[in-house]
């Protein structure tokens, strides 16, 4: 499925304008032929609505690119994932609003999940903990998802079920046929684990 790359920033993208036709666009066509995969059908979305809904999501994450930038990720799959025909351009637009702000609360969400989780890692650590709106945010976010990324398949279920979806060691031991003593005990070393891991690049980045 066509989407161009993400613009890194607003000045990025307004350095390339989209291609607009002169006449409204055909709603109802264009979005049949969305939902029926047509991939000019899908250029045609993007030059029409993509800075439209960057635009957007700018003003519901309040001027932070990066976030609405996240948020217009996000929200592509769900676009291509359920699309249907719309007869008229102004309910398109609400559905595709509505869309935009639950992948803009969905990644807020994670963000607290992923600092909620960072504070429990450096808990006992010197680096600053993580707090909400600082600079930091996205390169500690960022380091959790390459490490989680990095660990057995096994072990970042785990983390993910206990900390992400807040499943219950009872839970979780009785789907992995394991004691609860055992998932806590395995829950602490995977912590460890990626906690030794983030604090390593973090101080290769400073040079210590």
């Amino acid at each position: 499925m066509f989407f161009p790359a993400l613009p890194q920033s607003v000045s990025e993208k307004n350095s390339t304008p989209a291609v607009r036709s002169e006449q409204p666009p055909d709603i109802a066509s264009l979005t049949a032929r969305m939902a029926a995969h047509d991939e000019p059908a899908y250029r045609q979305f993007y030059d029409l609505y993509f800075n439209r809904l960057l635009r957007y999501l700018l003003v519901l994450t309040g001027g932070r690119e990066d976030a609405a930038r996240d948020a217009l990720q996000a929200a592509m799959p769900r676009i291509v994932r359920h699309v249907r025909r719309f007869d008229s351009e102004e309910v398109f637009w609400s559905w595709l609003t509505v869309l935009a702000r639950s992948s803009v609360v969905d990644s807020e969400r994670k963000r607290k999940r992923y600092l909620a989780l960072l504070e429990r890692f450096f808990r006992s650590a010197q680096p600053p903990s993580p707090s909400a709106n600082s600079e930091a945010d996205g390169r500690f976010m960022f380091l959790l998802e390459k490490n989680l990324a990095a660990i057995q398949p096994e072990d970042r279920d785990l983390i993910e079920r206990k900390y992400f979806e807040s499943d219950s060691v009872r839970e979780i031991a009785l789907d992995a046929g394991m004691t609860e003593k055992a998932v806590e005990s395995r829950l602490v070393r995977i912590r460890r684990q990626l906690k030794e891991s983030i604090l390593e690049e973090l101080r290769n980045e400073n040079g210590t």
